[in-house]
């Protein structure tokens, strides 16, 4: 064998436990945050409401849009680091308090 062969494989070796490693921690990180929010939201911590401005946009002719204020609301959040149960986590909310819908 030559050491250019030895170097690749050990380089892709390398590169591939090093994916799989970063795979298994994100996986073991969400649930982590899963099972922390699902123990908050049984005791009634698990959400909170951030009041956020809504932007509606509206296509026009010629790929123009038109920007209408919808005001302000209150949005339920998870308070979590990922989101859970269908809602944003409340600290990207906090600073996206902008929020598009088209």
């Amino acid at each position: 064998m030559r050491q250019r062969d030895i170097t690749k494989g050990v380089i892709e070796r390398f590169t591939i436990i090093a994916l799989l490693s970063l795979a298994v921690a994100a996986a073991v990180l969400y649930l982590g945050d899963w099972a922390v929010w699902r123990a908050k939201f049984r005791h009634g911590e698990g959400m909170s409401t951030v009041q956020v401005t809504r932007t509606v946009v509206a296509p026009l002719k010629g790929n123009k849009e038109e920007y209408y204020a919808d005001g302000t609301a209150d949005v339920r959040c998870s308070r979590s680091l990922f989101p859970q149960d269908g809602s944003d986590a409340c600290w990207w909310l906090r600073r996206h308090r902008e929020v598009v819908e088209r």
